[in-house]
């Protein structure tokens, strides 16, 4: 069978589960709707917290950063795991004890305030929003190449899975969906990995091959790889290029962005007990850290099987008419391109070229080789010495998707990681969705500003809000301010500077009142989200060029949170310390919080 029909075949199978599930666990209370029923098994919970967090950017794009960037993206590995650690430890057990239906709720209650409570929705809806477009995006590039479709398209057909068991079975449907999708998108990132680890090294276990020797031969494969690139003009592989401050202020946006995620902090309301949600947390980082450990190895992997496509045996290019196909598919989905500096008929990558920072534009007509006509590649410019520029455009995000097909794996091993990118980026929309819906509904209407509403309207109003939503993520999917990671990355960045501290705050500080509360997350939400907008563009054009001599102490769009984060502390405690304290019943509340005890 076809690539084309075994794709169809596997996603179509993983959509009927889907939907099927969602169908048998219709959510008819609001309990259902919002976070299950709270009554998810640990080990369930753990493997839908693990699908809800390890999005399109952990399955298609965090490979795909590691293959380019190369040392440098360890940040967000360690940023992500480290993250989850502090959600599991410092938030998740007190907030299960909480025992309400969302982060507003808490916000509401614990700063005894309405606006603080409406302001932490306009928060989660951002980060909400700013998240999905990444999700859709991903959606979108899989459906392009896989499915012969192009973006929009694709974007439909998940937006239409997405609806039917996000509206119909909300956070009850989701979970078990979410169960589903894990166990598909796992097996579908390991299969290629162990595949390609086997072919590379001769050890079937990517995290181990990962720095074994290349079979026959006696030298490493990260040390070959570092002199391949070295020798095309790239900084090593293994070799840090990026300022220490923006590493540091990075790793911070992800690991309180990780913790203050609104989508994955709901996830823990869904189990029974508060020691549920201490069990249901490690059991979600054993299951994250399958992915997570082997991501490395599929980066590095990846970039090395590229190279040695690219630049043939004799390391001078390989001439574009023995392409192997899985070139001229990609480059139909307008994600790879080639454009032919020197006249040599042969495809060069090198560093120093803008094809490899711009997405090109293509004409429809094709060139003398048959190539895509690139109708914006920048100019010719000299590497090294050598007589052409890079005239290789990839972008990052195909490189987890593309691998199988460059190391020649078997069509249904292709097909498989088709059908694990699909489910990795739908299982964070759907749960993305269901926040915002909650918030809108459960939040805004029913705490805000229509409390006598009934349950069956508010639940007519949760599954109207998310139909809305998916509609406004296509959009978003459609137009992303960036590729997935990055666009992830600022997510998390406005989660870290709006939400997290407090959450935190409002946990383990008695002093912190509602004036604190507001004028923190709105600081640090202004500030993070005018910086992303003034080097990024979001709905409209970029202020500036997003360049590293234009960046504040030299600190990139996506780890601007960090630094929104501090802000937000400050603001709040300094604001909460000048005003009155918090009334009393908050403050016994909040000694009662602290201590994560079960009281049956």
């Amino acid at each position: 069978m076809d690539l084309k029909n075994l794709t169809f075949l596997f996603v179509g199978l993983s959509f009927v589960v889907y939907i099927a599930i969602a169908i048998k666990a219709k959510a008819n209370t609001t309990g259902e709707f919002y976070i299950a029923g709270g009554g998810v098994h640990p080990v369930f919970n753990g493997m839908a917290t693990a699908a809800d967090w390890m999005s399109a950017a952990s399955f298609i794009s965090m490979a795909g950063l590691i293959a380019f960037l190369g040392y440098d993206a360890s940040v967000y590995l360690m940023g992500w795991t480290g993250g989850y650690v502090l959600l599991a430890t410092l938030l998740a057990p007190y907030l299960r004890k909480y025992g309400k239906f969302t982060v507003p709720e808490f916000i509401g209650e614990r700063y005894y305030s309405r606006t603080a409570r409406i302001v932490a929705v306009l928060c989660l809806i951002l980060i909400s929003f700013t998240y999905i477009a990444g999700q859709m995006r991903g959606v979108g590039i899989v459906f392009s190449r896989f499915l012969e479709v192009d973006i929009n398209t694709g974007l439909f057909i998940g937006m239409g899975v997405v609806f039917i068991y996000a509206v119909l079975g909300g956070m009850k449907g989701i979970t078990y969906t979410q169960v589903a999708q894990y166990c598909v998108l796992i097996f579908a990132y390991t299969v290629p990995a162990v595949f390609i680890s086997l072919q590379l090294t001769g050890n079937p276990i990517p995290q181990l091959g990962f720095g074994s020797t290349l079979v026959g031969e006696s030298t490493y494969m990260l040390d070959k790889l570092d002199q391949v690139v070295i020798d095309l003009g790239f900084t090593a592989y293994t070799e840090s290029s990026q300022s220490t401050i923006n590493l540091f202020f990075l790793t911070m946006a992800l690991m309180a962005g990780t913790a203050g995620l609104p989508h994955v902090i709901v996830r823990f309301f869904t189990v029974p007990k508060v020691s549920d949600a201490r069990k249901s947390a490690g059991y979600a980082l054993l299951f994250i850290a399958l992915l997570y450990t082997a991501a490395p190895a599929v980066g590095a992997m990846a970039r090395f099987n590229l190279i040695n496509t690219i630049n043939g045996d004799d390391a001078t290019g390989v001439e574009y008419t023995n392409i192997p196909s899985w070139f001229k598919n990609w480059e139909n989905s307008g994600l790879l391109a080639w454009y032919d500096h020197n006249g040599d008929g042969k495809i060069q990558y090198a560093n120093g070229n803008p094809l490899a920072d711009k997405k090109p534009l293509f004409a429809a007509e094709r060139g003398q080789y048959g190539e895509r006509i690139v109708t914006n590649p920048g100019p010719g410019e000299a590497v090294n010495g050598a007589p052409f520029a890079n005239e290789l455009y990839v972008d990052r995000d195909i490189m987890v998707l593309a691998n199988p097909e460059i190391a020649g794996l078997p069509n249904w091993v292709i097909a498989l990681i088709a059908a694990g990118a699909i489910a990795a980026a739908l299982s964070t929309a759907a749960g993305l969705l269901l926040v915002i819906s909650s918030s809108i509904s459960h939040d805004l209407l029913k705490g805000t500003f229509a409390p006598n509403i009934s349950e069956k309207q508010e639940l007519m109003y949760g599954r109207i809000a998310i139909t809305v939503a998916i509609v406004i993520a296509g959009y978003l999917g459609a137009n992303p301010p960036g590729w997935v990671a990055e666009t992830v990355a600022m997510a998390f960045g406005l989660a870290a500077a709006s939400l997290f501290p407090v959450i935190l705050l409002g946990i383990f500080s008695k002093r912190v009142n509602r004036k604190g509360a507001i004028a923190g997350m709105l600081s640090g939400l202004i500030f993070t989200l005018c910086y992303i907008i003034y080097f990024k563009g979001v709905f409209i054009e970029p202020m500036a060029a997003n360049i590293e001599e234009n960046w504040l102490f030299g600190i990139t769009p996506q780890a601007i949170g960090g630094l929104g984060m501090i802000i937000n502390f400050i603001v709040a405690l300094s604001v909460s310390y000048l005003s009155e304290e918090p009334p009393l019943h908050v403050q016994e509340m909040v000694a009662r919080l602290r201590i994560p005890i079960e009281v049956e």
